[in-house]
């Protein structure tokens, strides 16, 4: 006897989408649209980019629902629909970064900075770079998490698939590196 898509919980709800349930889909995004609306809308102020994430979404939930259903995955089926929608969030502002580049024949039409800007920015900008590249990238990737992309200890452990804590740990042991590296 199937159960009412009402009695499901959202880990049922994906696997019945992933055997091409659209009612359980429906019922997924009914449930979770406007909680994963505002979460996004907390990291994003242009409603058009939260409306396109949301979209992608739960596009990948479609299309991906077999890999989470098929597996044995740690964590909830909202878990995961956080970390696609936190990916495609990430996603979309690469984009618009990549889209608000300025030409190089605009910069040359701007006032320019004083050369000893030009030369301490570059330096700081060296030192940066080579101090981010003495760290080893699972601690790069939980600066990038936090720093970066903006996302709290909790989102970036979600995002990465880690303890809070071994979040906060990799955090602290950036600083203290980038630290001594810059002093």
């Amino acid at each position: 006897m199937r159960r009412s898509l009402d009695a499901a919980d959202e880990g049922e709800l994906v696997r019945r989408i992933a055997r091409g349930d659209r009612r359980a889909f429906d019922e997924l995004y009914r449930r979770t649209a406007p909680w994963l609306e505002i979460r996004l809308r907390r990291r994003c102020a242009d409603p058009d980019v939260v409306a396109d994430v949301l979209q992608e979404t739960y596009l990948a939930v479609w299309r991906a629902a077999a890999g989470f259903a098929g597996k044995e995955v740690q964590g909830s089926a909202v878990g995961w629909l956080w970390t696609i929608a936190a990916h495609r969030l990430v996603d979309a502002f690469r984009r618009r970064a990549r889209q608000a580049r300025v030409p190089q024949a605009a910069l040359l039409e701007t006032a320019a900075p004083a050369a000893e800007d030009e030369v301490m920015a570059a330096r700081i900008g060296q030192d940066l770079e080579q101090a981010l590249m003495t760290l080893t990238p699972e601690v790069r990737q939980v600066l990038r998490a936090t720093v970066l992309d903006g996302f709290s200890v909790r989102e970036a452990s979600v995002l990465l698939g880690i303890p809070e804590n071994t979040v906060k740990t990799r955090v602290r042991r950036a600083r203290i590196a980038l630290r001594e590296a810059l002093s």
